[in-house]
């Protein structure tokens, strides 16, 4: 077993070019609006076409780079198909286009579709309404909760029309590409029913966000499942991935391709114990969650990282509840207070 993460490129594609990272696989590189400003697409041969596997988010110099790419050596074989390995912005944004544009199927996993349709679709007031319910739980003060209608419209807006139908991939499923059976590893905890995918052949796993090399996934409460444990779920998924190779090459949807797959698995645990005891520590009073994020996060937060930052407390006190560690009292004043149990 590695005892540490190995980069084995140097060369990083930039917008409309690739870097051939296993024979047939190739790794793009499309920017994005944030501090994490970049994603990793892959594109597979396939036989005679191409396969690609998440597509980058909805904005006209994506689409502009994605036409740059196609316009080069590899857009000699057509398109056949695109797999994306969960609902995030990043990933699933430009599905829709690539099916107007070139007529492509999409194959995803039935709940990430569902996910995705469901927030682009979202438009009725009370939707608005229960954001503002969950957030002002969470603690949020006036200040905070003037975000709020802004945050409502940013997944429509970084998505096209994600396709009315899909073929649904499922976790054990085997998808040929071209020469390589590629075995659908569903994670879950980041999102309801990512898939990764792994070649057993090449020693290949595309990992999407469900292991990244430098950050932890974000693990996250969100509104629509608001009493959700997915810190659990992301720590039970962990141990799916363990009976792969250690040397199989991991291609994250952020930062580098990289090999020394068990350490990464050990340390996304350790963290988020760690994460986990500090949460704790922060309730021998009652708190609210966004008290307990100003424990954990001693950075200034943009308005975009707020809302995954309060999301991932959450995370961490309602896993502790879970395991009988904290008590949450909801007030009368309709936010929640998380205490130790001693």
């Amino acid at each position: 077993m590695s005892e540490t993460i190995h980069y084995p490129f140097d060369a990083i594609p930039d917008g409309g070019t690739s870097v051939e990272v296993a024979p047939g696989v190739h790794w793009v590189r499309m920017p994005l609006p944030f501090k994490l400003n970049h994603i990793n697409l892959w594109v597979l041969d396939d036989g005679e076409g191409l396969t690609i596997v998440d597509t980058g988010i909805d904005l006209p110099n994506v689409r502009e780079r994605w036409e740059k790419f196609f316009s080069g050596p590899l857009g000699a074989k057509p398109l056949k198909r695109m797999i994306v390995t969960h609902f995030h912005p990043d990933h699933v944004g430009l599905a829709g286009w690539f099916e107007e544009k070139y007529d492509l199927p999409l194959w995803m996993t039935l709940g990430e579709w569902g996910m995705a349709r469901n927030l682009k679709l979202e438009t009725t007031d009370r939707s608005g309404t229960y954001l503002a319910q969950f957030y002002r739980r969470a603690g949020f003060d006036d200040k905070l909760m003037a975000l709020i209608p802004e945050r409502s419209v940013s997944y429509p807006s970084r998505i096209s029309m994600p396709p009315a139908g899909i073929h649904r991939i499922q976790d054990g499923e085997l998808i040929r590409i071209g020469a390589h059976d590629w075995q659908v590893i569903v994670g879950t905890g980041h999102s309801p029913e990512h898939a990764c995918l792994y070649c057993k052949d090449l020693n290949v796993l595309i990992s999407g966000d469900q292991v990244l090399p430098r950050i932890s996934p974000n693990i996250s409460i969100w509104p629509q499942e608001p009493d959700a444990d997915p810190l659990s779920q992301f720590l039970n998924s962990l141990n799916r991935f363990a009976p792969l190779p250690d040397d199989v090459l991991v291609l994250p949807s952020h930062d580098w391709p990289f090999r020394g797959l068990h350490a990464r698995l050990a340390d996304l645990a350790h963290h988020h114990d760690d994460r986990l005891e500090e949460t704790y520590n922060l309730c021998a009073k009652p708190v609210t969650a966004l008290q307990v994020l100003k424990g954990l996060f001693s950075r200034e937060l943009d308005s975009h990282q707020i809302f995954f930052a309060i999301g991932e407390s959450l995370a961490h006190l309602h896993h502790l509840e879970a395991k009988g560690r904290l008590q949450r009292d909801d007030g009368m004043d309709g936010i929640s207070r998380f205490v130790q149990i001693k």
